[in-house]
């Protein structure tokens, strides 16, 4: 079995990291430019919120209908089409005269910004060895956040100077890259092997894109797979959005903290969630992918309970660290796993269609937690997380198969 990561290799990382970063870097300057954008245009705040949540919902559709597109055609093609459509519609949102033409604009770019995960993850996981799937997986996930905090240095800096019309500019050069990246990839050998073997099998050809959708539950074992994966992408997207929407908030309003101080909370927990991922991806490839979920689970719900009981802010400021490696860290596991328990023809529909469904599911992760601060207490909402990865845990343990070393199909 080989185990040397190939050029190739290392390309299909470099060009799936730029893509998951670019993911994040849009979504955070956006961010950053609300407030922005709803002075200029002259927005309600229900406009202006709209504006993020209309792009997720690109998102999520985009995901799912390239997820399938890219294992039909092939995932170096149908990225270059997400990363075309993104950068399009990112350069046009420069434009927008009002609200309703800049909607319009942003849902688009949602669509093809959508693609990037799992699709990603897919041609990461195929272009490396069995023995570092799971470091690859972890690398990319990384992108995510190295793209989160390039916007939190480079908007502060840049927006007072160019406005948000220039920001979306900027906005288009992580696409640039990424397309002169792609463009000097070739298909997977497991993709392109896979094509091959369609080609002689001539009644295969007539096979709908919808397929892949059906793949995903073809059996009672594979729909028990696809449902613990549902279940671990939930809490994961539950409790991310549910802390890192809230914690800011309960640091300044009920501890007292300074912005400046409830911002270094937020630097400190994202470095956590970094090292977090990075772990992970190297304890899977060494003790396997279930002990590895089990132990950050754990740690989630131990690092929660810990953290609720906290006062002192410089505690808090450094277990927030730890509290993001264990609830953010399993990020690095979602992609090996999924490539290693469906086949080629389903591997980035199953990556864009589960943790779009989890995505959907952790949306509502601030809002639940704000009604339980609401009706009871700060301590009972982050006790109600806690909880969650409990059942995190059992579906690890009943559900999610180990498959470490697995030789993709």
């Amino acid at each position: 079995m080989n185990t040397k990561v190939t050029k190739e290799g290392w390309k299909a990382l470099l060009g799936s990291v730029v893509g998951y970063a670019m993911d994040g870097f849009d979504l955070l300057i956006l961010g950053f430019m609300l407030s922005a954008i709803s002075a200029d245009l002259a927005l309600t705040p229900t406009q202006s919120g709209s504006l993020v949540t209309w792009t997720l919902i690109g998102a999520v559709f985009g995901g799912i209908v390239f997820g399938a597109l890219s294992d039909k055609y092939g995932r170096i093609r149908v990225l270059t089409w997400t990363i075309v459509l993104f950068a399009v519609f990112t350069g046009l949102c420069a434009l927008a005269q009002g609200y309703w033409d800049l909607l319009v604009y942003r849902t688009i770019a949602g669509i093809g910004l959508g693609g990037e995960f799992g699709i990603g993850m897919a041609l990461a996981a195929e272009a490396w060895p069995a023995k570092h799937r799971a470091r690859a997986s972890s690398y990319v996930a990384l992108g995510w956040q190295l793209g989160v905090l390039a916007a939190a240095l480079l908007t502060p800096l840049l927006l007072p100077v160019i406005g948000w019309r220039g920001m979306f500019v900027v906005g288009i050069f992580p696409a640039f890259v990424a397309w002169y990246l792609r463009s000097r990839l070739h298909e997977p050998e497991v993709f392109v092997k896979r094509q091959v073997e369609k080609l002689s099998q001539p009644s295969s050809q007539s096979r709908s894109t919808l397929n892949s959708f059906k793949l995903l539950v073809k059996d009672k074992a594979t729909a028990k797979v696809s449902l613990g994966v549902v279940v671990l992408t939930s809490v994961q997207n539950f409790g991310y959005y549910g802390i890192m929407i809230w914690m800011p908030n309960f640091l300044s309003n009920q501890l007292g903290l300074s912005l400046t101080k409830s911002g270094l909370w937020t630097a400190f927990t994202i470095c956590g969630m970094m090292l977090g991922i990075w772990l992970f991806g190297q304890l899977a490839d060494r003790i396997g992918r279930k002990p590895s979920f089990l132990l950050f689970q754990g740690g989630a719900v131990v690092s929660i309970l810990v953290y609720s009981q906290l006062t002192d802010a410089n505690y808090m400021l450094f277990a927030g660290a730890i509290l993001g490696m264990f609830v953010n860290g399993m990020m690095g596991g979602y992609g090996a796993l999924m490539s290693e328990a469906y086949p080629t023809e389903a591997r980035a529909t199953a990556q864009n269609v589960l943790f779009n469904i989890g995505r959907a599911v952790g949306g509502f992760g601030p809002v639940i937690v704000g009604a339980l601060v609401s009706l009871y207490s700060f301590q009972v909402a982050i006790a109600f997380l806690a909880a969650i990865y409990l059942l995190d845990i059992l579906a690890t343990v009943f559900l999610v198969p180990e498959l470490k070393g697995k030789v993709l199909d």
